[in-house]
């Protein structure tokens, strides 16, 4: 759906138990990230496809909730569903879950060079209009707890979360290949992930970002990982192998060798992405389940290297 002319957006949520009964599940197309022109160079056989362990359009789960809001903002170059696992997840468990693509920062916008992002101003502008939800949006009305919000964000959209703290009902705040987050009248909880071996953000800068965090405050470095391991991009390949930048090289979409100046982390032999995502899964949901749900998830973060040994280091600030 398209909100307030400017910001399309996906929501997941849980849906009435049942109501999939007989329907697809979803499959998105990244070729709609594209201009036209681009998209049509790619053939189906060739296409990347994004498999979803979701289905369009069913009835939400009224007869539950209020539900807590989490909300996702993606990194350069990419779109709102660069982290599909997890949003699905989160939902899932109980979460309303809303990503938009942020223009200025899409994929099309950085391979053409066009365009400003002010993503903290747009995501108030989603925040805004979830609060509120009316038109494209009345779904939510009545299942969604605006005094429970939780914010993940990736690289530059982990960036953007900073400040979002002193945001009305922002309890929880996640950025991933980022840095920090300042203190806020409602932030509650603070998790930090970083890749040890990122080369777009450094580590250090990520730690540097969790060690001015106010606490309750968690670290977790991925070990043998680069900048795109808290994501979902590096498991994204089509039926020959090839990922996302080499399909957009062998199919000559324009300017794909600045894509590939941010495709950090998915060489041979670093952090395999299902293990990532499950790293990446397990964690968030315990910190949003702990703030916005009142599940305890200390202990299991505490030893979360003995469940996950690709977990190079983890510190805690309660």
């Amino acid at each position: 759906m398209l909100l307030d002319g400017r910001l399309r957006t996906e929501v997941w949520y849980p849906a009435r138990f049942g109501s999939q009964e007989g329907r697809d599940r979803r499959v998105y197309d990244v070729r709609d990230e594209l201009p036209l022109e681009e998209r049509l160079k790619i053939p189906n056989d060739a296409n990347p496809w994004m498999p979803c362990d979701c289905f369009a359009d069913l009835p939400i789960d009224d007869r539950h909730g209020p539900y807590p809001l989490l909300v996702f903002l993606h990194g350069t170059a990419s779109f709102r569903m660069q982290n599909l696992v997890h949003a699905t997840l989160w939902a899932s468990r109980g979460f309303v879950v809303a990503a938009a693509d942020y223009p200025g920062l899409m994929l099309a916008d950085v391979l053409y060079l066009q365009g400003s992002a002010d993503l903290p101003a747009d995501t108030r502008r989603l925040l805004g209009l979830l609060r509120d939800p009316q038109g494209d949006l009345s779904f939510l009305a009545g299942v969604v707890d605006s005094s429970r919000i939780g914010m993940a964000g990736h690289s530059a959209g982990g960036m953007a979360l900073e400040g979002f703290g002193g945001d009305p009902g922002v309890r929880v705040l996640v950025p991933m290949a980022a840095e920090g987050a300042a203190p806020g009248a409602a932030l509650e909880s603070v998790l930090v992930i970083g890749a040890m071996d990122d080369k777009v953000v450094p580590y250090a800068r990520q730690v540097s970002g969790y060690e001015s965090s106010p606490a309750k405050k968690r670290l977790i470095g991925l070990s043998n990982a680069g900048h795109l391991a808290p994501t979902d991009l590096c498991a994204l390949r089509n039926s020959q192998g090839q990922d996302l930048v080499q399909v957009a090289k062998e199919y000559q979409i324009t300017n794909a060798s600045l894509a590939e100046l941010l495709w950090d982390g998915c060489a041979p032999g670093q952090l395999d992405p299902e293990r990532g995502a499950a790293i990446v899964g397990a964690a968030t949901t315990a910190v949003f389940e702990e703030a916005l749900q009142c599940r305890p998830a200390g202990t299991f973060l505490s030893k979360i290297r003995d469940a996950f040994p690709e977990v190079g280091e983890y510190r805690e600030e309660l």
